[in-house]
């Protein structure tokens, strides 16, 4: 079978190629065409766009890159048309995805989405087009499931992808990696700015503000793959500690964290680190979503699926040095870090267990073969 796929974003080309591998077990001729990333790249197949040249955050950056947006879902149209792909598999990314969806269904070619877009906090209307142009969408989330109920839609929970990848990371050892990174022997403190230059300049200098105040430790920047470390040396300075493309392995022996929203929070937590969620946006973005976000109290996706606060979240204007230090004070040092533990347990066992990407690669080509 020929594959188009498209991911917009890190963590989509992370879960993608996982899903290729596994496509690969079941279909040993699967041939790929897609938009992501380097790690899609290293299952082979043929890279159309890096998702580091699609990745806008918020509704104001959005408007400003219009033309830029406009013109690749224009590519990626004539690329589909031209490969005749057997299925599109679209890999969240909803705003890109939802329109290359409508336009795939004309073709009559499969359309499947993996990692259903976040319509349960806002656009909530969106759940018609997807019911109209997608044949069938697999969801991570436990409580996405119901939701698609509600609106007579029948989707497939397939666990969470992180899972996998969490599952089969070699053993690490820590002193060789403290050493390759010219790292102390202090317990760490990771920093998790996120992967947009934009998000990077606001959050950044931010958590390291805190950094006088706890001597103890060493706060260490995990360095997006899409990143250059000059980047974050021109906001934060040469002496900055940074780790390049191992943020797991960061986290793995760390022994707290700071966080910026999205992902990341998720994967932390899974890894067992207390942390603490950091979102600082575009004021005007951040206004604009304020409004149409409905019925969501919590921002990390660690809160959401627990349906309660298991880790604090500063958002915005709460986003201070003040409150950063109280906070990050509180998960070192009393029983907060101890109950942050304990709610990780559960929330591991909320999420389906491992197999996420083996499952929602049978699915696709027993669909497929249909």
């Amino acid at each position: 079978m020929k594959y188009y796929i498209i991911a917009g974003e890190a963590s989509g080309d992370l879960h993608a190629s996982n899903l290729m591998k596994e496509l690969k077990k079941k279909d040993p001729q699967a041939e790929f065409r897609f938009w992501g990333g380097d790690l899609m790249q290293a299952q082979g197949g043929t890279l159309v766009k890096h998702y580091r040249d699609l990745a806008f955050m918020g509704f104001a950056e959005v408007l400003m890159n219009l033309k830029t947006i406009l013109g690749n879902i224009s590519v990626a149209k004539k690329d589909i048309e031209a490969y005749q792909p057997d299925a599109v598999i679209l890999v969240d990314y909803p705003g890109f995805n939802l329109r290359i969806a409508e336009f795939v269904k004309k073709l009559g070619i499969k359309v499947y989405y993996y990692i259903s877009p976040q319509i349960w906090a806002w656009k909530t209307g969106r759940v018609h087009k997807i019911k109209k142009v997608v044949d069938k969408m697999f969801v991570i989330l436990p409580f996405e499931e119901e939701f698609y109920q509600r609106y007579d839609y029948k989707v497939d929970f397939v666990g969470n992808p992180l899972l996998d990848s969490l599952n089969n990371l070699p053993e690490i050892d820590e002193a060789k990696f403290r050493k390759d990174n010219n790292l102390d022997d202090r317990p760490i403190i990771a920093l998790l700015p996120g992967s947009r230059t934009q998000e990077i300049k606001v959050k950044l200098p931010l958590m390291l503000s805190v950094q006088k105040d706890f001597p103890d430790y060493q706060f260490v920047v995990a360095g997006a793959p899409s990143q250059p470390i000059k980047n974050y040396k021109e906001i934060a300075g040469d002496d900055l500690k940074i780790v390049e493309n191992r943020t797991y392995d960061l986290l793995r022996i760390s022994y707290a964290a700071l966080v910026t929203s999205g992902t990341a929070t998720l994967e932390t937590a899974l890894l067992k680190v207390p942390e603490v969620v950091c979102y600082k946006g575009n004021r005007i973005s951040y206004e604009i979503g304020k409004r149409v976000v409905k019925n969501i109290r919590f921002i990390s996706l660690v809160n959401l699926i627990m349906d309660k606060e298991v880790v604090k979240e500063l958002i915005q204007h709460e986003l201070t040095y003040t409150n950063i230090k109280h906070e990050l004070n509180l998960i070192l040092n009393t029983p907060k870090r101890a109950q942050i533990l304990s709610d990780y347990k559960e929330l591991y066992h909320k999420l389906g267990g491992v197999g996420a990407s083996e499952r929602t690669a049978n699915l696709i080509v027993d669909d497929l073969k249909k």
